[in-house]
């Protein structure tokens, strides 16, 4: 079925939606002080006959802002409340998952919901995170994380009954290139396949299954699989983590003392920030 397009209102309203709810607010008070004033102006009398145009962009301008000052504030006004409700029931799906004494929680929602909760899991970590609208329930980026000034990106592929294969590894490490980011995470709430797995060490990728999610929102600490492999798994060369022992990559420093000069720092960062001197 194709997708009813939407008009400018609605898309006032659904942009404002994904912003804090206080900026909604915000916008709604400017928009309506600006084009109240304009409203309540005075049109500029007509001294000569060639002076006819300004006097109709003036008289269209005073009338479109008689009608927008009560509009357009209105539509920001329904976005603040949306993007409030919607950050009300993201944090009800966080509370009610981490009280669940399993992941069968993780099972029973919705792609879009599941999306939701590993945004909220992420804001909970101190990330800056934006909804990409990454197509669905199976594609693109659907989560950008900022946090320190780096960038991360997020696939969340809500499967129950499927490996998440090494394809899909491999497509977030091309859009990791592509947009410059330093590293990225794949979230399920299934499990990975050995593939995967091998594929993600030593490029930053994250590989989060349903267990280590259920962990994450929970607070629960555990060990990732990277972490228990065996020193064959290891790129020839890296060392191992002094704190979780996954592979290490080489990376730069971009600021402070050391700037410039080059470390090891574990493959799973911002995971774990362990890092040995090369």
């Amino acid at each position: 079925m194709a997708r009813r397009k939407q008009n400018l209102f609605e898309d006032l309203i659904a942009i404002t939606s994904k912003l804090p709810w206080w900026v909604g607010v915000v916008l709604a008070i400017v928009a309506y002080v600006w084009l109240h004033n304009i409203a309540a102006g005075e049109v500029t009398a007509v001294a000569q006959p060639g002076q006819m145009g300004q006097l109709a962009t003036q008289t269209l301008f005073k009338t479109l802002a008689l009608f927008g000052q009560y509009l357009l504030p209105f539509a920001f006004l329904v976005g603040a409340a949306m993007s409030a409700f919607g950050r009300y029931k993201r944090r009800a799906l966080h509370e009610q998952v981490a009280a669940s004494p399993d992941r069968g929680a993780l099972n029973g929602m919705s792609w879009q919901q599941f999306e939701a909760l590993v945004g909220e899991a992420f804001r909970r970590k101190g990330y800056a995170v934006t909804e990409t609208g990454g197509g669905g329930a199976d594609g693109g980026i659907d989560l950008a994380l900022k946090k320190e000034g780096e960038t991360f990106l997020v696939q969340c592929k809500q499967w129950k009954a499927y490996k998440v294969s090494v394809t899909t590894v491999r497509e977030l490490y091309g859009v990791m290139a592509a947009e410059g980011a330093t590293g990225g995470f794949v979230v399920t709430s299934g499990v990975f396949t050995d593939e995967a797995r091998a594929f993600a060490v030593g490029r930053n990728i994250e590989l989060m299954d349903g267990k280590a999610l259920h962990a994450l929102i929970r607070g629960v600490s555990v060990p990732s699989k990277a972490a228990a492999a065996s020193p064959a798994a290891t790129p020839a060369g890296s060392p191992a983590c002094p704190v979780c022992q996954s592979a290490m990559v080489r990376r730069t420093a971009k600021r402070g003392a050391n700037s410039g000069n080059e470390f090891w720092g574990c493959s799973h960062y911002p995971g774990c920030k362990g890092i040995r001197a090369i």
